[in-house]
């Protein structure tokens, strides 16, 4: 072997959750736990090593107002990878991030498509807006076009009632993820309130979002089916100036949200107490920032999930979870190293030594 870098990854390297190895490898840009027969210049990195952080609810090339250029999403992706973030479900977005692929010192991307929402049930420049009886060929649309995942809207306030309602009826939402699941791909869908996790679930949804509206009647329906979420609580966290924000015209909706978001932590334990699968996700790229992960899951620690578990839910579990290798043999080398054990205390993930991409320290 000539005129190779290697990189030698020297401390602890958490393969698993209880799965630790002294070292690993990295050879033209893969993971190997052989120590390589001989090379030109070897780089040395010390400390607590992981796989690539995820984020599996992040919106690269978004923003507030709708889709930016592509700096902006440069940025954007820069920001969640200096944070850790090396594996981003994007949970809909209106750009085209295709481009970040041929990019070798970003996160890698699995995309969700653009939102499908019900015409003017949604954040405005955003979604697909249309009817129910589209709604099977605008999945379709976003199966095809996505890299196995579609997003629904599946609840938005609904100005004649003024208060959060479920955005399909039964029947469409049960023949598009039918057709969803034809043709490969999964169904995650935004969800505050209460009234349609039960529809949603029941026709064979395979993840929500944020999923505040959680009560003990839909709680062991999700555990049964087996259906994840990801609970964004950085973003729970804004709903009471939302609130305050539409007090005066909707005076029902801001209640709702307040008090979805005082049972917050009650939802995401209770959720977690019946086996139901939870994994991190920041909801960045519309009104909130990129590289909140750590954040994130030092919420899910205050909301009493254990903090392996919570690491679990950005790391071995999260990355399974999306079909995506770890610290494998073979792998592609992206990994995180800090100098503690972040198993002893989640907030170590806020402060990274090292960041690896595809075999070549990034920052």
């Amino acid at each position: 072997m000539s005129d190779r870098v290697v990189l030698h990854v020297k401390g602890r390297v958490l393969v698993g959750p209880e799965d630790v190895r002294d070292e690993l490898w990295v050879v033209d840009g893969r993971i190997t736990y052989d120590r390589p027969a001989g090379a030109d210049d070897v780089r040395t990195v010390r400390g607590w090593a992981l796989p690539g952080l995820v984020d599996a609810h992040c919106h690269v090339g978004l923003d507030a107002h709708g889709p930016v250029d592509a700096a902006t999403a440069e940025k954007q992706a820069l920001t969640d990878r200096d944070a850790g973030t090396l594996l981003i479900r994007d949970a809909g977005s209106p750009s085209d991030t295709r481009w970040i692929d041929d990019r070798d010192d970003l996160p890698k991307i699995i995309r969700a498509g653009r939102h499908i929402a019900r015409t003017r049930r949604y954040i405005r420049n955003y979604a697909h807006e249309i009817e129910p009886d589209e709604l099977v060929a605008y999945v379709g649309r976003e199966a095809r076009r996505g890299d196995g995942w579609v997003k629904l809207v599946g609840d938005w306030i609904d100005r004649g009632a003024g208060d959060l309602t479920a955005c399909w009826p039964r029947a469409e939402v049960e023949a598009a993820i039918a057709e969803a699941h034809r043709l490969g791909a999964r169904v995650t869908a935004h969800c505050f309130a209460e009234d349609s996790l039960r529809d949603l679930v029941e026709a064979g949804i395979d993840c929500i979002e944020h999923a505040t509206g959680l009560t003990e009647d839909t709680i062991p329906l999700f555990a049964e089916r087996g259906v994840a979420i990801v609970p964004t609580l950085v973003n729970i966290a804004t709903f009471p100036k939302l609130a305050a924000g539409g007090e005066d015209r909707f005076p029902r909706w801001s209640a709702h949200m307040r008090r979805l978001h005082e049972r917050r932590y009650d939802t995401v334990r209770a959720a977690y107490d019946a086996g139901i699968p939870i994994f991190v996700g920041t909801d960045a790229g519309g009104s909130l920032p990129h590289g909140l992960v750590a954040a994130e899951v030092e919420e899910l620690v205050k909301a009493g999930i254990p903090p392996l578990q919570a690491l679990s839910a950005t790391a071995w579990g999260a990355r399974a979870w999306l079909g995506r290798p770890g610290l494998d043999e073979g792998a592609p080398a992206d990994l995180v190293v800090y100098d503690d054990d972040p198993r002893a205390d989640v907030r170590s993930l806020a402060g990274p030594r090292r960041v690896v991409v595809n075999g070549r320290v990034i920052a």
